[in-house]
Formats: C-alpha cells, sequence, structure tokens
C-alpha cells in the first residue's frame, strides 16, 4: 500500500512522528502537501460525510483516513512491526506515545505560553517564564521517565530488544530540544544518559540516516513546535 501522508508543507511538526516511521519502515508514501499543495490538504479536511479529521496529521491508507500522531502510530506499528504484538503490549507504546504528545504540548507552550494566536514577540517575558519552568521541573520529569524505562529495559530500546515507534519519537525529542534549546540541553544531557545513547542508536539506523541526510527532512525552524529563541535558551 502507498500511503498518503497530510501534513503541513514547510514543518516537522507533529507530522514528523508518522514520517519516522514511514521511513524506518521504508513504507512508499506521498507527503501530499509538499508535493501537491496544502490545497490538497484542505481538501480532504472539508470534504463533508465520513469520519473527517479534524486537523493535521492524518493518515489515508486505501479508503481509511486516521487521524491524530499517536493513532496513526497505533495503526502503522501494528502493520509494519513497529510495535509489539500482544495487546496488552501494543496498549503500553500506545500510552508512551501519547505521553510523549503530552510533552510535546508543553514544549510548544515555552515560546506560545499564552496561545498560539499571538505572535511570540506579544509573549516574551510569559516565554521566559514558561521555559524556566519547563526546564526546572517539566523537562526532568518527562525525559527522567523514559530515561527510567530505558534504565530498566532488557535491551536496547525502550521495550526491550525490538525497536518500536516510540524509541522513533525519542529521537525527535531529542533532537528537536537540541535545536530548541542548545545550552540548556547541552548540559541536561548528563542526567540522560540512556537517552542519548539511544538517539544515537536510532540514528545510525540506516534508514533513519539516510532519511535524515535526505531532502525529504524538512529542517528545523522557526515555525515548527521546536524554535530556537536566543533568549530563552540562557
Amino acid at each position: 500500500m502507498r500511503y498518503e501522508l497530510y501534513y503541513w508543507p514547510s514543518i516537522q511538526g507533529r507530522g514528523e512522528y508518522v514520517r519516522l516511521a514511514l521511513e524506518e519502515a521504508g513504507a512508499g508514501y506521498v507527503d501530499v502537501a509538499r508535493e501537491r499543495g496544502t490545497a490538497a490538504l484542505m481538501r480532504i479536511m472539508e470534504k463533508g460525510g465520513g469520519t473527517p479529521p479534524f486537523a493535521p496529521p492524518f493518515l489515508k491508507a486505501g479508503k481509511v483516513v486516521i487521524g491524530q500522531t499517536a493513532n496513526i502510530l497505533l495503526y502503522l506499528g501494528a502493520r509494519h512491526s513497529l510495535a509489539p504484538k500482544t495487546e496488552a503490549g501494543k496498549l503500553w507504546v500506545h500510552q508512551l506515545q501519547l505521553t510523549i504528545a503530552d510533552f510535546v504540548v508543553e514544549v510548544h507552550d515555552t515560546h506560545h505560553p499564552l496561545g498560539p494566536s499571538l505572535y511570540y514577540e506579544d509573549q516574551k517575558s510569559e516565554a521566559k517564564k514558561r521555559t524556566k519552568e519547563f526546564w526546572d521541573e517539566r523537562v526532568p520529569k518527562y525525559l527522567g521517565y523514559f530515561e527510567r524505562l530505558l534504565e530498566g529495559s532488557s535491551g536496547h530500546y525502550v521495550t526491550g530488544r525490538k525497536l518500536t515507534y516510540v524509541d522513533l519519537s525519542l529521537f525527535q525529542l531529542v533532537e528537536g530540544l537540541r535545536y530548541a534549546f542548545p545550552n540548556r540541553m547541552k548540559a541536561f544531557e548528563r542526567k540522560i544518559p540512556e537517552l542519548i545513547e539511544l538517539r544515537n542508536r536510532i540514528a545510525a539506523r540506516p534508514n533513519i540516516r539516510a532519511y535524515v541526510a535526505s531532502e525529504r527532512r524538512i529542517a528545523f525552524n522557526t515555525d515548527g513546535i521546536f524554535r530556537y529563541y536566543k533568549e530563552l535558551d540562557a
């Protein structure tokens, strides 16, 4: 099956977690808005009837349209050996992905604590306060949790010896935090050696290495979730 991924064409955003899974699986897919423009994306969203998605990203697999990042990964994981085979295992990995989704919201709120309808310049002072709280309390809580899971794992990945889509998503978290907060992240990485080793292990996988080096990988930029602002990385 050749999938159709619908997401904004100029940012990694939440669609990147899906792209990483598709690339690791070697699955054929079209990044629709990048190839056909955002009008193609909007047509699907505005189409009446059926089960229309609320917002990108969403994936079209044959006649099925699946929305929400974690939901898409739940679907892909079962079909491309990126999730455990047992029901309990699938739910556990899905639960971890939902936890990652919670953290991604908090990352976004460092630069837009008053909401996305305002420009960053309109909420700079609030962003500085939110970023301090984020690094003092939230980063240690979330990344510390995943660090402990890796410490207790029976293999090189979160669930053991087999890679899952959660490992790919944790790779993206580390990469994003390194881009948005290079100084803060450099100082914090000594506290999460297992996560950094996981990041390096994922980066070395042939499909991921090829993807990251290709034009298919959109560069981090200040329109996405992970944004670099010098004053927030002090």
